[in-house]
């Protein structure tokens, strides 16, 4: 796991609770908002684990052509 995956992941998640946090939805408790931080943290960081990979090697060429002579 990349550290600036984890890390882009969390700030996303935080981003989203504290959208959720602004509205004024009664059945969005602090319990619940607690609840919903950790669910989006679990996720996010699941999902950079796998889904954001850089390993992945570029693909080779179809066939190397050989430089032009003149």
């Amino acid at each position: 796991m990349c550290a600036a995956c984890a890390i882009t992941a969390a700030a996303g998640a935080s981003g989203a609770r504290a959208w959720l946090q602004t509205r004024d939805w009664s059945w969005l408790t602090p319990r619940r908002l607690r609840r919903v931080t950790i669910a989006l943290c679990a996720g996010a960081l699941a999902v950079s684990t796998v889904g954001f990979s850089g390993s992945t090697p570029a693909p080779a060429p179809a066939h190397a052509s050989a430089p032009a002579s003149r």
